[in-house]
Order: C-alpha cells, then structure tokens, then sequence
C-alpha cells in the first residue's frame, strides 16, 4: 500500500457518513439511501464466495462510491463470472477473477476481505486475512465452532485491524433506537427475551457421491474441513444442514435475532444452555435440527429463547423473525424489518415505529440492501477515523457462541453448565470436545 493510501486511512474523510454507537438517524427514508455513499478515496476489497449471499454483499459495497471492490474470489468459476459482470456494472473499475482468495491477500493496495464463504471458512479466512494486515468484514456466524471465535478476537487484538461480523440490525437506526429505548428504561428492567424463525424449506433428499463439476474447485472449497467426497445435494447452500461444514439454522439465522436479545438485555455469557428439537420434518440428508428450542439462562436473573421452525413458515407475532422483550412494565416487539412496537402490561399498544423500507427477510441473498449499507459504512468509520465499530468480533464472538453452544446442548441430549465470566463449559468433557473441530492436515487455522 502506498503512503497517500496509508495516510488516508488514518485521517478523518470529510465526506464520511457518521453514524455513532446506538446512534440515531431520525427521518431516514429510501430516498436518503445515496447520501450516505461518498468519500474523498476508496476503500478496496476482496470478496470471498459470491454465490447468493455473496452477490449481494458484494454489490453492495461496489455500490458505495468510497468502495472499489479489486478481487472476487470463488471457488465456483460460474459465481465469479456472475458477480464480476453484476459488479462492473455498477464500478468503473472490473475486478480481478481471483479464485484463490489467499492470492488476493498478496495484493498491497487491498484493505479489506469481505468473507460470505461458508461457515467453516468464516474464522479460517478471518484469520489469514488479519494476518496479511488486512481489515475483515466477516458475515455471521463468525465462526464453525467456539474455539476459532476466540481466535478471531485473539488475532483481532494482535493485528490491531478492523474485524466486523455481518449482524447488520445493529446498524438499522430504528432498531438501535428500539434498545436505546430499551436501555433507558421504557418498560422497566426487561428479563425475558423470545427469538424466533420460521421457513417452509424443502426436503434436501438423498445425495448422490457423483464426479466433482468442471465449474467447482471442490479441494479449495472444503479448505479447512477434512475431505469427503463430492455429494450432490450440498452445493450451494445445503451444506447449512451438514454438521461438517455448517451449522444449522440457528447460526443461520438464529444468530441476528439472539444478537438483538443479547443487546437488549446488556449480557455476555450465560450460565446455563439447553436445547431440544431436530430433524422432524422430513427423512432425508439433512443432519442439524429443523425444528430446535434453545434456552440460555444469565446470572443477572434473565433469560434468552430461540425457536428454529425451517420447515413450517406459520408466523410468529405476524413476523416470520423477531425478537420480544417481556420487563416488568410491558413488552417490545422488535420486528423482521426496521420497526418496533411497545405494549403495557394489558397488551395495550403505547408506541409504534414503523418500517420505512422494504425488507423481506426469507430472502436468501438480499433482504435489506439499503440499511445494510448503514453496516458497511460503520465498518468504514472504523477503518478511516478508528470509529468503534457497532458490531466488533468481541460482541460478534459472544453472540455466536450462545448459539453454538445451544447446538453443543442438542449434540450431547443435556443441559450444560457455563462459566459466565467466559462462556466455556463446565466439567463435561464429551460437551467440550464440539469446542474445536478436527482440521484437514495442513490447513489448521493459527492467530
């Protein structure tokens, strides 16, 4: 990276956009949307894995005029034809076709790796990237397991760069105005807070170990994970449901909601986790739970649920996601989109902020465009003017992990015992052996 570049990044942009912790943005509106792309330079990423998800967060931040996007990086050659097409139409500048994206991390003039791979490249790429001197935008969940996140935040501290999760509610400014709400006291000291999703999913059937595709780089595609032959119904998506590689609905989605509950209720690590549930719906390949209650307890007398329903899309408090906070003076409804409602004691309705964009949050790759560019800028923020982030690897970690071990509770039948000061489980030694995960030889992940 040259010196100008250096510079720029270490002064404060006059064109920023700013956007403070908890802070709000009153009257911001669809139309407000392009005002808050601009800068006097650019910021330049990678992005790793632009199939769905991918895609879209990688238009996104081409579409922010402080952005050029340098690398896209897939594993699946016809994704990277997609997403550099999609991209150099709204960029002046065409990216490279980086399949690889460890070449990318050679490239001195890239800031920043945006990480939408799957979830057991999360923490892996996360970790090279910071290693290379490179800022991380990485979408949730942070990590496949609880011990790569606390590398995250070991490497995060070594490196001094920038990580941020992708749990964009935390940037949609009436959902930060709905906790800021909360935290003042609205409805008293809230105690309880219910998460839900619903989906009506498909069966994923029964795989075929068939050749791996011309178009699929299938050896860089598992990267960390131990080996296993191609199978048919895993790519793309499927592997969510695969324990090898995912890590079920409740970090698919489960994470954004527990998120805000976490927040909302201004704790860490629990003190005890259980969960039941699983594969209910159909007989098929699918491993992780559709159909999973999660329960974790706070040592501050308060409590976090999640209800994981793939396969049955009935909505919950007429939201297919969500989150309600039940205080001593009544309750808030935090809904799919960026609006909350406050509810007395007799479930009479005292206030209501209402959405002002369109939001559909069973879509797979784009539900929230443009508030999620409120995200993005914050990570900016942080980079340019050493802004705290409002979504840092630490709070990232802390709330991954309370689904993770949620996972760990289903895995082993039992309740478990965490030590609240740092989230680890207690004298159970069959529970502590999800912590990790075994690694293909040569790809063991280090800060």
């Amino acid at each position: 990276m040259n010196k100008s570049r250096r510079s720029f990044l270490k002064k404060t942009s006059a064109g920023a956009f700013a956007l403070s912790m908890g802070g709000i943005l009153p009257g911001f509106s669809a139309k407000s949307y392009n005002k808050i792309k601009g800068a006097n330079e650019k910021i330049t990423v990678a992005s790793m894995g632009v199939n769905s998800r991918g895609l879209a967060v990688a238009k996104n931040f081409a579409s922010q005029t402080n952005c050029e996007v340098l690398h896209i990086c897939d594993v699946d050659s016809r994704a990277s034809k997609i997403c550099i097409d999609a991209v150099s139409k709204i960029q002046n500048q065409i990216p490279k076709d980086t399949p690889d994206f460890r070449k990318a991390l050679e490239d001195r003039d890239l800031d920043v790796l945006i990480v939408t791979a799957p979830d057991h490249w999360h923490a892996p790429a996360g970790l090279l990237a910071s290693a290379a001197g490179k800022h991380v935008y990485l979408e949730k969940p942070c990590s496949h397991n609880p011990k790569e996140g606390e590398m995250l935040v070991q490497s995060a501290a070594k490196y001094k760069k920038v990580m941020q999760m992708g749990n964009q509610r935390r940037s949609w400014p009436n959902v930060a105005q709905a906790i800021k709400e909360l935290h003042a006291g609205i409805i008293g000291r809230p105690y309880y807070a219910k998460t839900w999703y619903t989906n009506n999913r498909a069966s994923i059937g029964k795989g075929n170990k068939v050749t791996v595709p011309s178009w699929l780089n299938f050896d860089l595609w598992q990267g960390p994970a131990p080996r296993m032959p191609y199978q048919d119904n895993v790519i793309h998506y499927n592997w969510h449901w695969f324990w090898h590689w995912g890590t079920g609905e409740a970090l698919n989605n489960g994470t954004h909601m527990v998120d805000l509950a976490r927040w909302g209720l201004s704790v860490d690590f629990p003190t005890k986790v259980n969960s039941s549930g699983g594969r209910y719906r159909y007989q098929d390949d699918w491993e992780t739970p559709d159909t999973q209650m999660i329960s974790i307890e706070f040592a501050n007398k308060s409590l976090i649920t999640w209800e994981g329903r793939s396969c049955n899309g009935k909505l919950d408090e007429s939201n297919s996601v969500g989150v309600i906070f039940y205080a001593e003076n009544g309750s808030m409804l935090i809904e799919s989109g960026n609006s909350y409602k406050i509810f007395d004691l007799k479930n009479n309705l005292i206030k209501e902020v209402k959405n002002d964009f369109e939001i559909d949050p069973r879509n797979l790759q784009d539900p929230s465009q443009q508030l999620d560019a409120l995200h993005i800028q914050n990570f900016f923020d942080g980079i340019r003017k050493g802004t705290p982030v409002i979504s840092d690897i630490d709070g990232g970690y802390k709330s991954t992990l309370l689904m993770q071990l949620g996972n760990i509770a289903q895995r082993t039948g039992r309740t478990l015992n965490i030590n609240s000061n740092n989230g680890h489980i207690l004298n159970d030694e069959d529970a502590m052996k999800f912590w990790s995960r075994s690694y293909e030889p040569g790809w063991e992940p280090k800060v």
